[in-house]
């Protein structure tokens, strides 16, 4: 029995880590949108409001997506590439929108006035939403058919609860550096001094390092999900493409078909995501008309 069991457990590890390397590009990007969230707080309501968003996260995967992904598995598969269109669509007119705003196009939610607390937590909670449901369907469709209900149902809680004490452990580690550094700023010691004014100054380039690396992450799985979804549904024009594309570029190697595989799909992205932050702008410039 004992050995029955840690076969068990050995094959629900084995396929949640299997599934969870799918799901990094998703990962990254979740760790880069949510710093933004408790940027201009009071340091003493920082961790707390990382702790309320993860809880949300776990509220998220366990009470919604993965209830409802192991029905639509159950019962509605053919669903399941449509929801993942959906996703990868959304995920690429987020990126594009970020890729705009690098331009100098400033949307009208920059202008609001600043949130409040509640407010802050719910549009966090509200964006891990689609983030987790992205990560937990895609790891989903990258677990085995054949593994069985309870350990499929194993290996995504304990995907859930990796990827959400990675991604927020990340996010207070982020969110604390800039704290850590002005402590070490008050140290007696004058080459402690110097390191803590270095990570001071050193923090705003690297939000901004990673806000880019979300936002390519954002561009490339995006891109990915809704190439090879729209495959799975009715059009099979851009896999084809890449495909061909992968195939020229095979004899350079696994890691160079990978870096031109990513280029692609964040290509890709970026023009689904334009076309879609374009039809947004026209969308929001006829409702403006139309209230004058």
């Amino acid at each position: 029995m004992s050995v029955g069991l840690l076969a068990v457990v050995d094959d629900i590890l084995a396929a949640a880590l299997k599934a969870s390397a799918k799901t990094a590009g998703v990962v990254i990007d979740d760790a880069a949108v949510t710093p933004q969230y408790v940027q201009g707080l009071a340091p003493a309501r920082e961790l707390p409001v990382v702790a309320r968003i993860a809880l949300g996260s776990l509220f998220n995967k366990f009470v919604i997506i993965i209830p409802l992904a192991l029905l639509l598995s159950a019962f509605a598969p053919w669903v399941l590439p449509w929801l993942l269109v959906l996703g990868g669509t959304y995920l690429c007119f987020e990126g594009a929108e970020k890729v705009t705003e690098w331009f100098g196009t400033h949307h009208e939610a920059e202008t609001e006035a600043p949130s409040s607390e509640p407010k802050l937590v719910f549009g966090a909670i509200r964006t891990d939403l689609i983030l987790s449901t992205e990560i937990m369907l895609i790891a989903l469709a990258s677990l085995d058919t054949d593994l069985g209900f309870w350990p499929t149902v194993g290996a995504l809680a304990l995907i859930g609860l990796g990827m959400t004490a990675l991604v927020y452990g990340a996010v207070a580690l982020l969110v604390k550096v800039d704290d850590i550094g002005l402590q070490m700023m008050k140290h007696p010691v004058r080459r402690t001094r110097r390191t803590g004014a270095r990570i001071v100054r050193a923090m705003p380039a690297v939000f901004r390092v990673i806000s880019i690396v979300g936002t390519v992450a954002m561009l490339w799985v995006g891109g990915h999900l809704v190439i090879a979804n729209l495959a799975e549904t009715f059009w099979h024009g851009p896999s084809d493409v890449l495909h061909a594309i992968e195939h020229v570029v095979e004899p350079a190697g696994p890691v160079v078909t990978w870096v031109v595989d990513t280029a692609v799909s964040a290509v890709f992205g970026v023009l689904l995501g334009m076309v879609v932050v374009g039809v947004v702008l026209g969308i929001g410039r006829l409702r403006g008309r139309s209230h004058h």
